[in-house]
């Protein structure tokens, strides 16, 4: 009963005739252009990817370019105050000048000090080195130990900090 059962299963089965060999050529030939194909993409995305990766290695080499460029004034300011140590006055005058022409340059790239006079600590903003008794509010900043700065929205330094608070 099993063989007859096999038989019927054999005879239902849809039997497709042999592929000709000029049919199996055709295929062959549409399989070594597609390889072709897929070899040349991945070669093509090979040499896309080391021409960006080398692009964007030259452009971080260059990126600060414009600033460094900006700070070349203040180098010579502080060649010509350094040839001239003999007048301390006029030392102290230059180098005020010099810090002035350095900030401005800062402050034009989006550069701007983080605020603590008076302000309420942000963890955000700043860093708690100590902590002092105060008849101020809890958490308000009393003494700036180190100045925080931020370029843009982003904070580059933490301002180091005193805080009232118990």
């Amino acid at each position: 009963m099993k063989q007859t059962q096999e038989k019927k299963e054999a005879e239902e089965v849809p039997v497709e005739p042999s592929t000709s060999k000029e049919q199996i050529d055709e295929k062959s030939v549409k399989i070594e252009e597609l390889t072709d194909t897929l070899k040349r993409l991945q070669a093509e995305f090979e040499n896309y990817r080391k021409r960006t990766d080398k692009e964007r290695a030259e452009f971080a080499k260059f990126a600060n370019a414009a600033l460094v460029e900006k700070m070349l004034p203040v180098l010579d300011s502080f060649e010509i105050a350094l040839k001239n140590t003999a007048d301390k006055e006029k030392f102290l005058e230059g180098m005020k000048m010099i810090f002035a022409q350095f900030y401005s340059i800062l402050q034009s790239q989006g550069l701007r000090p983080i605020k603590t006079k008076d302000e309420k600590f942000d963890p955000f903003k700043h860093e708690v080195l100590m902590k002092e008794a105060s008849d101020k509010p809890d958490e308000t900043i009393l003494e700036e130990f180190q100045k925080g700065y931020m370029l843009n929205e982003k904070v580059l330094r933490h301002s180091k900090v005193k805080i009232s608070g118990k």
